[in-house]
């Protein structure tokens, strides 16, 4: 671990200290960076409330009569701003470390729509028509609601390219766990955790529970970093730990260390509808399951109908071109219809423009039955690299993902979703195993967590389990965050074949 050369001694880490990342700033520095990230955070969202309020001031008064004041437009937009930065802040976004994307979204959505609902009725009860009128409201707001969460993505990337972006953390962990944990939060930078110092316990003589807790050496040196350095922050990740030794360890870190989260063994279990409850003093989690939601299943069906049309008839010419690119290569029928498993197993016919040549089916057991490397890889993978099956266009179709776009027709016929799990093969139901009953819960989706977390790279059974963590965790905002990202992956990933 690399710190002042004057702390170095106090800091002699035990055996049970398995890592130690980066330097460690002190408590001042810390403490500079925490409001300099604030203020860059709430500055992006100050100039964006600002031009979004002034541009449909503006685009209103063009259409009714002309320009409007200057005086006028600070006098409309400053307290719907305000409001807006308000509910922001109390919802946790100023800096936001710990949230992940679905969170986030989430958090930044009822910000937006409690503002929208405060200004409203102010603006009924002042009788503020003339500046903030019906269009300036709900345009300025759906403008909020689509783009406050990309201005906070690119200035989250610009404070972490610039070193200001997460605060250090300390994790305590049983056997490789802390490690993984370690690596997941360096991984997903989003979060703003930092590991700093991953300390690990060891075996018990039975093997089977890790010891009550970690070494003296170990503890007195996170003391130090809470103390003199300003880490506010430990994880505890030892879903193995006995229950006494676990409290015993909180309640120590509860001295120093703001911020104390606990690892539980929840393991297949959803995240983000899990619920901590208070059961008359007894602690509880409470699973919430979306999928068993009406209501919510039948705004899933809403947004894909709207979607699609729309997209639909955005798409149109491509459409018309693709398949013209399609007919001249090849010849033959433009569209291949394949049968995958739907929703509760039921078989349909999957559309995607086609991208092999006749018969493909049967070369490809040709394929596997001669070469033990593509046997292997198609074993791993379900899908072939370098596969000789596959047409010039379609190449470039598989590539771009192109070559799905056939399937908003079935999301138009109800059989697919615009997110989902990926669509399988009826000869792949083995290979699932038993998390298939979990996968065919929803209808298959165009995108879903496997395109858009490695696409062709990642192996068949990461792919699976993928889609069950999907399922289990599924909710409307996790939905829309899959689809931003699609769109990303689709801009810079090329690794699809």
């Amino acid at each position: 671990m690399s710190v002042a050369h004057a702390e170095k001694d106090h800091l002699a880490w035990s055996v049970g200290a398995e890592r130690a990342v980066g330097s460690v700033p002190g408590r001042r520095t810390q403490a500079w960076r925490q409001k300099t990230t604030n203020l860059v955070l709430g500055f992006s969202d100050v100039v964006l409330a600002l031009v979004v309020w002034e541009a449909a001031i503006l685009i209103r008064a063009v259409w009714t009569t002309g320009p409007v004041s200057g005086t006028t437009i600070l006098a409309g937009v400053l307290p719907g701003v305000a409001v807006w930065m308000v509910l922001r802040a109390f919802s946790g976004l100023y800096p936001g470390y710990g949230l992940n994307a679905v969170d986030e979204l989430r958090r930044q959505t009822y910000a937006t729509l409690g503002a929208f609902m405060i200004t409203a009725t102010f603006a009924v009860l002042l009788q503020a028509g003339n500046t903030m009128s019906r269009f300036v409201l709900v345009t300025g707001f759906l403008a909020l609601s689509l783009f406050a969460p990309l201005v906070r993505q690119f200035t989250k990337w610009w404070l972490m390219r610039a070193g200001l972006w997460g605060k250090p953390v300390v994790v305590f962990s049983s056997g490789e766990r802390g490690n993984r944990v370690a690596a997941l939060l360096s991984r997903e930078w989003g979060l703003g955790y930092k590991p700093l110092a991953v300390f690990g316990s060891h075996p018990g003589q039975n093997r089977r529970h890790y010891e009550a807790t970690p070494d003296e050496q170990s503890l007195e040196s996170a003391t130090l970093l809470a103390r003199r350095f300003g880490v506010d922050t430990v994880i505890f990740a030892m879903p193995h730990t006995r229950r006494e030794h676990l409290a015993r360890l909180v309640n120590w870190a509860s001295f120093d260390f703001r911020h104390v989260t606990v690892v539980p063994n929840l393991d297949g279990v959803a995240n983000s509808g899990v619920v901590a409850r208070d059961l008359a003093g007894v602690f509880g989690v409470e699973i919430r399951y979306n999928l068993l939601d009406p209501w919510v299943r039948r705004i899933k069906r809403a947004l894909d109908l709207l979607a699609t049309a729309t997209g639909g008839i955005l798409v149109l010419p491509l459409l018309l071109v693709l398949c013209m690119l399609v007919r001249l290569e090849s010849g033959g029928p433009v569209f291949y219809a394949d049968k995958r498993m739907g929703r509760n197993g039921e078989p349909f016919s999957c559309l995607k423009f086609r991208t092999m040549v006749p018969d493909a089916e049967g070369a490809l057991r040709r394929i596997l039955a001669e070469d033990p490397e593509a046997r292997a890889e198609y074993a791993r993978y379900h899908k072939l690299r370098e596969d000789p099956r596959v047409t010039r266009v379609g190449r470039f179709l598989r590539k771009t993902s192109l070559d799905e776009l056939p399937q908003l027709w079935n999301v138009l016929r109800g059989e697919m979703s615009l997110v989902g799990p990926r669509p399988y093969l009826p000869r792949e139901s083995e290979d699932i195993g038993v998390t298939q009953s979990d996968i065919l819960r929803v209808y298959p989706g165009m995108t879903g967590p496997w395109q858009v977390g490695g696409r062709s790279n990642t192996s068949f059974e990461d792919r699976v389990r993928m889609d069950a963590h999907y399922v289990r965790d599924w909710s409307i905002w996790l939905d829309l965050v899959l689809l931003a990202r699609t769109v990303k992956t689709l801009m810079s990933d090329r690794s699809a074949f």
